[in-house]
């Protein structure tokens, strides 16, 4: 018998894929997926590894590997390969609260209030806004020094965010409508703790983790690289087929409720299992009926896009919307070289979870593996071709994001100097009792800004007395320093605050 060429087995694979998934389905779509994504790797060149998982509702469809955790080691990426799934987290997080709440320890929507000990956070705000408000983005509420603090710098204790839940304050946007942001989580769990004496990680790992059989699923990443695990290192496809490693890598002290886990492809696949069949996995019913699918629903109204997704509301730790015409429930995560995303279509009974590691300037490869996923089983016609052309629209982006980081980068470095002292007059310790210790030092004729575990050199801003600051990889932000009646540097503004010299 002649041996079948490859495209003649994608072709038999999608005749077989018009109809539902079945066990002949299954079968075929790991040879389809993987040439698909090897494909992907090889033009996009940006991106150093990618992990997949695609479930049904009986499990495990396919996962796989390709390419490279880090740079630095050449460890490949496999299925057992972990990667920070950023805030993906978030669902992780609603569904430990939500599985208190359905025994009775905790309300969803009883007022903070009635349970939370007293704290920081105003009056009237504790005595109107639940955890359902929270954990779904519409309390009209913000507490931006606490995500800093746990999301970016890592300079926090259990006691100074219990200080700084007095930082808790109404947005511009009135209760009931749908902002997203960190702070519900982390305002959330720090209440939680102070009243259970259970952290985040904690309630994860006991109500969720430890349940599922997500044994490499973990917010103790420090650990897991200690223990020889693989994790997957953030990257930047800036130069083309040299992907750098980003200079910001997540620690312990960075890890929270609202992005705080690495995964693998293994574990992501029983976290989709269990979504899909409202908390049965290997069937085995692992959470109450209803409880799973509780999360689900949306909780506050919302009309935007994000590529090819329609989102229509958020429910507890989950976009809702739609990919095409069908219901879509999904969650995706960046941070820092790093990209997850984790979907599944209820009605399809079919999920998918893709994670790479860079973000910046090919991390919209994740969704479109993904949607190659959905596509296939719906049966698309052409569908390599269609592909094909979304590959070069990919590809097309990603040369515009290089192009335009370059031009920038060659405009600052033209940018003349703009502080009126010596480099060393300005060097210092500046402090913010919300926002932490900014730390100002000399480093190669330069001056570079430091924050807990973030540190950068800075170029120029075009303001007076002003310097630029990527602590974030790509994110530049503004430090400008206010002098004394004696033109010394007395204090400097960062993040719209003031940070006092010590």
């Amino acid at each position: 018998m002649k041996p079948w060429s490859m495209g003649a087995f994608l072709a038999a694979a999608l005749v077989c894929a018009a109809g539902e998934t079945g066990a002949q389905d299954r079968a075929l779509f790991g040879p389809a997926m993987d040439a698909f994504a090897s494909r992907v790797m090889q033009r996009v060149e940006a991106a150093p590894g990618l992990a997949l998982a695609v479930v049904d509702e009986g499990g495990l469809v396919h996962a796989a590997g390709f390419g490279v955790a880090d740079v630095a080691t050449g460890a490949p990426v496999t299925t057992d390969t972990r990667f920070y799934i950023a805030s993906a987290t978030k669902s992780f997080t609603a569904l430990s609260i939500a599985a208190m709440a359905r025994r009775g320890e905790v309300g969803m929507d009883a007022p903070l209030a009635d349970w939370a000990p007293p704290s920081g956070v105003p009056t009237d705000i504790a005595a109107r806004i639940t955890l359902t408000d929270l954990l779904s983005h519409r309390s009209g509420v913000d507490n931006a020094p606490i995500a800093f603090r746990l999301a970016y710098s890592g300079d926090w204790s259990p006691e100074v965010l219990w200080r700084l839940t007095k930082e808790t304050q109404p947005r511009d946007n009135p209760y009931g409508q749908f902002v997203y942001s960190n702070s519900g989580y982390n305002l959330a769990t720090v209440l939680m703790e102070r009243r259970w004496g259970r952290d985040w990680r904690a309630l994860v790992e006991g109500e969720v983790l430890t349940p599922l059989g997500m044994t490499a699923t973990t917010a103790r990443i420090d650990e897991a690289r200690m223990s020889g695990a693989v994790v997957a290192a953030g990257h930047f496809g800036r130069i083309p087929g040299q992907p750098e490693r980003s200079q910001l890598q997540k620690t312990n002290a960075t890890m929270q409720s609202a992005g705080g886990l690495i995964s693998t492809a293994n574990d992501m696949a029983l976290w989709l299992e269990a979504q899909i069949n409202d908390g049965r996995v290997g069937g085995r019913q692992v959470f109450p009926a209803g409880l799973v699918a509780s999360t689900h629903a949306s909780q506050v109204a919302q009309e935007t896009t994000f590529g090819p997704y329609v989102r229509t509301g958020y429910g507890l730790g989950w976009q809702v919307g739609r990919y095409g015409e069908g219901v879509l429930i999904h969650h995706f995560g960046n941070f820092s070289g790093l990209r997850a995303h984790v979907s599944f279509m209820p009605e399809r009974r079919l999920g998918v979870a893709v994670m790479v590691n860079e973000d910046a300037f090919a991390g919209d490869l994740a969704d479109l593996v993904a949607n190659y996923a959905y596509d296939w089983f719906a049966g698309l016609p052409d569908i390599e071709a269609v592909y094909e052309a979304k590959l070069d629209a990919l590809i097309v982006e990603r040369d515009r994001r290089r192009t335009g980081i370059a031009g920038a980068m060659e405009a600052r470095a033209k940018r003349p100097r703009t502080l009126s002292l010596s480099n060393a007059a300005y060097v210092g310790d500046y402090v913010n009792d919300a926002y932490g210790t900014l730390m100002i030092r000399e480093a190669d004729e330069r001056l570079s800004v430091a924050t807990g575990v973030q540190q950068a050199l800075a170029d120029y801003l075009t303001e007076p007395e002003g310097i630029r600051v990527e602590l974030t990889p790509f994110r530049g932000e503004g430090v400008v320093f206010n002098l004394d009646a004696d033109g010394r540097p007395a204090s400097l503004t960062y993040q719209d605050a003031v940070f006092v010299r010590r």
